[in-house]
């Protein structure tokens, strides 16, 4: 007797932190459980090569996808990047009011600057970043994240250390990510 075959099928699956839906394939919906989803946010901001990634979680039959991490492309950094500057760049972990975040800060100075200055930058970066990080829940520094705002701030608060002409967070990723969509 013949067993009859399973045919893959696509499930909708809501991100909506962007406002987007997306199709995946599987045979049920339940196997989309804990799946994977790269999105290149590139057109929606602009140009801003941004990359975000998310996790696919199935609740009451629907799917639903939480990001995890947000990345910025290389590319978009050598774009920016000129002759006669400095960069600055760090990682180091910070406690969210939910979760375990790394954040990788990158910072492009005006001209080039003494590595006491790059020093202090790094610092005032490293001590902000976890103030502002330490009473916000990671979905909300990611829409802050996509809208700007707390590469604003940051760099607002740097400029008295050192004009910068470029401040983005270049990774911003959930460490060790707890129960979401309960």
């Amino acid at each position: 007797m013949a067993i009859a075959k399973k045919k893959k099928r696509f499930f909708e699956v809501d991100m909506p932190i962007i406002n987007k839906d997306t199709q995946l394939q599987a045979y049920e919906i339940e196997d989309l459980e804990k799946r994977n989803i790269i999105y290149d946010l590139t057109r929606i901001l602009k140009g801003k090569n941004l990359i975000m990634s998310f996790q696919v979680k199935v609740k009451d039959g629907q799917a639903i996808a939480y990001p995890n991490k947000i990345q910025l492309l290389p590319c978009y950094i050598q774009r920016m990047m000129r002759k006669g500057t400095n960069y600055v760049e760090d990682s180091f972990t910070a406690k969210c009011k939910d979760n375990q975040v790394r954040i990788k800060p990158f910072l492009i100075t005006r001209r080039k600057v003494s590595r006491a200055i790059r020093k202090a930058l790094r610092n005032k970066a490293k001590e902000e970043l976890t103030e502002y990080v330490k009473d916000k829940t990671a979905e909300e520094i990611f829409e802050d994240l996509m809208r700007n705002g707390l590469q604003r701030v940051l760099s607002l608060k740097l400029k008295k250390v050192y004009p910068l002409s470029l401040c983005e967070i270049r990774i911003f990723s959930i460490e060790n990510p707890k129960k979401r969509g309960e």
